[in-house]
């Protein structure tokens, strides 16, 4: 196992690569991997200042692109299951996905639920544009807030 992770760390050691690596992290978390990226997005501020805006506009393509895949899985999904019986909670959060519609996926960035909501968004086949700009919208935000917030709390980590 070392073969393979030792690279893969050293390859995605923050000062070296900073924004490849973040993007990388930011990608694969908005998947339906449990994984973090705002760890990385405040790690990689806090040790080259400089790259706030870089890093959060990649953290937010990346993360973004993520959540896209994600709900193409979702798409693709819907293709292959049949119908099966929901229970009424189901049917209930169905339906006010539906009422919603692309708008929902402003809510991608919460965390346990947002990337679910991607594939959900896919299976229920709402428009993918809209749902990629809304998806870029709560995760811009998310990141901006978040990291302007760490680095008010702790300005001398």
């Amino acid at each position: 196992m070392d073969a393979w992770l030792d690279p893969l760390l050293n390859w995605l050691a923050l000062p070296k690569h900073g924004l490849s690596s973040l993007f990388v992290v930011s990608f694969v978390s908005a998947t339906l991997l449990p994984m973090g990226s705002e760890p990385a997005v405040f790690g990689l501020i806090k040790l080259s200042p400089h790259l706030f805006w870089p890093a959060v506009w990649v953290a937010t393509v990346g993360n973004t692109l993520g959540g896209a895949v994600t709900w193409w899985m979702g798409l693709a999904s819907h293709k292959v299951v049949d119908r099966y019986q929901h229970s009424a909670h189901h049917l209930r959060a169905l339906d006010w996905l539906q009422r919603l519609g692309p708008k929902a996926c402003l809510l991608a960035w919460l965390p346990l639920v947002g990337d679910p909501l991607c594939a959900v968004a896919g299976w229920l086949k709402l428009p993918f544009w809209p749902c990629l700009v809304y998806m870029a919208i709560g995760k811009f935000a998310r990141y901006l807030t978040m990291t302007a917030a760490l680095l008010g709390l702790w300005p001398s980590l």
